[in-house]
């Protein structure tokens, strides 16, 4: 199982050059993965979380978000062999085509790095913003996916479909890889089990080894039923932010995937046992909030980040 790392794209003490810094000491350190994400706007009234529930104010870790793809153009740049991952893009509020030839632009850039993580969205602010109805967004992320495969294959490229349509055309650059990774982004098991008809892989966000367990699970059922082998697919888990990395061990209340080096590399030996072929850590990802780090931080959060490389190891995580 590989790991990977959130960047330090979010909150009001991000800046290039801490985000350069992460980019090159993770890839030293032998992190597998770096990895970005898409919002729009931070909505200054209350609205439906994704996670359902009572109307509440959107964190303010959204606030400030720095563009996931200019983002990772400037680390393909200043690293060499990490890979570079979206988790997540929210697909409908882009146009196929469009997208498909910055991915593979920056494929061309990177030397096929690219992994494009895609979700449907959830916020109806930023589907207003985008000009773009948030009805049947499944099945639109679902052609969307299609149409952009489309285009990274020979020419002509065409397509014609219910919501997108590419008369014959050339459609260039392609990408350095044959095929760039597509993961689907939930734990919604509509979208789970999209994902194992369609998708190279699934990006859940899980709080527990038990929520894990069911969604991998489901996954590999999913793609079972579409005649598909699970063991060519990627299962991707984020850590979420705040998700702590700490000297100490964390006792009662330790979030999954937190806790000192042994605790975190003890979790991801749990996430391996149950079917995941890489968990990213996003503890990182926001700086200078209420909550989670600040900038000053950095540094002895990267001493830890080598501690959970050497721990995981000792326990066989990384191990083929």
């Amino acid at each position: 199982m590989e790991l990977g790392l959130a960047l330090p794209t979010a909150g009001p003490q991000t800046s290039p050059e801490t985000i350069v810094k992460v980019a090159k000491e993770a890839e030293r350190l032998g992190y597998a993965a770096l990895w970005t994400f898409e919002r729009l706007l931070r909505p200054l009234e209350k609205v439906v979380l994704y996670t359902g529930g009572a109307p509440a104010m959107v964190p303010e870790f959204y606030g400030s978000t720095y563009e996931p793809l200019e983002t990772l153009s400037h680390v393909a740049a200043v690293t060499e062999r990490i890979k570079l991952g979206t988790a997540a893009m929210v697909a409908p509020f882009h146009v196929p085509v469009m997208l498909a030839r910055r991915l593979a632009t920056l494929d061309r850039f990177s030397g096929g790095r690219v992994i494009a993580g895609l979700g449907q969205g959830w916020q109806h602010h930023e589907f207003a913003t985008a000009n773009v109805s948030s009805s049947r967004r499944g099945p639109r992320t679902e052609e969307f996916i299609t149409a952009m495969r489309a285009a990274w294959g020979p020419d002509p490229v065409e397509h014609e479909g219910e919501f997108y349509r590419i008369t014959p055309s050339q459609v260039n650059p392609k990408p350095v890889q044959a095929r760039i990774p597509v993961l689907l982004a939930s734990t919604a098991p509509a979208a789970v089990k999209r994902a194992g008809r369609i998708a190279d892989g699934l990006l859940p966000l899980t709080s527990s080894a038990e929520e894990l367990r069911g969604v991998v699970a489901a996954f590999h059922a999913a793609a079972r039923a579409a005649g598909r082998d699970p063991s060519d697919l990627m299962v991707v888990n984020q850590a979420p932010w705040p998700t702590p990395v700490t000297r100490e061990p964390i006792g009662t209340g330790r979030p999954f995937l937190g806790g000192s080096p042994r605790q975190v590399a003890e979790d991801l030996m749990a996430a391996r046992e149950i079917g995941v072929t890489q968990v990213y850590l996003a503890g990182g990802q926001g700086l200078g909030l209420d909550v989670g780090m600040q900038a000053a931080d950095v540094d002895g959060w990267l001493g830890l980040l080598g501690e959970v490389i050497e721990a995981a190891d000792r326990l066989g995580v990384r191990a083929p």
